[in-house]
């Protein structure tokens, strides 16, 4: 779907936004249309049209606890940048400084790359606590599959069983 067709199809949203008037704007994108009221009236209605249109995203959510880590990691990263940019001028200084801040930026780098490792098993674990793995050859799938294909095996012989048995009553001389 292209731009023109994703801006006139009509959304959950349609009903917030103003109405387009097709007289507002001419066969050039932006440029308003001839109006009895001249250039300036074309303009002023024109201007009531939403700056964006939102649409959905491509890409689902990143789950709550992998954005929470995610954002941690964010911050201790552009401390630990801020941490060694200073560590670097206290140096180029030669400031008392530039030795308690070299230090610490080893420290915070370190820290740094545990939050990046940390953003990736939240995300791993989560993934395979939650996620759902849709491929044809996924390894859950197959085992849901073969116990599915069992169950309907064990319902039909159970239906035998006793389709066997009533026939086997039903022939009987007596009855108890």
């Amino acid at each position: 779907m292209g731009t023109a067709e994703r801006r006139d199809a009509p959304e959950a949203g349609a009903a917030e936004r103003p109405a387009r008037i097709p007289d507002q704007v001419g066969p050039e994108r932006g440029t308003p249309a001839r109006t009895p009221g001249g250039e300036r009236a074309g303009r002023q209605r024109a201007a009531y049209r939403p700056l964006w249109v939102e649409e959905p995203s491509r890409r689902r959510r990143m789950a709550d606890p992998v954005r929470t880590a995610a954002v941690r990691a964010v911050l201790i990263i552009a401390v630990t940048l801020i941490q060694a940019m200073v560590a670097f001028l206290c140096t180029l200084a030669g400031s008392w400084a530039a030795f308690p801040m070299v230090i610490s930026s080893v420290a915070s780098t370190v820290v740094a790359t545990w939050a990046v490792v940390d953003v990736w098993v939240t995300r791993q674990v989560w993934n395979q606590r939650y996620g759902v793995v849709s491929e044809p050859s996924s390894t859950a799938r197959q085992l849901r599959r073969e116990r599915r294909v069992a169950r309907r095996r064990e319902r039909t012989a159970r239906r035998d069983q006793e389709r066997i048995a009533r026939r086997a009553g039903t022939k009987r001389l007596s009855h108890p």
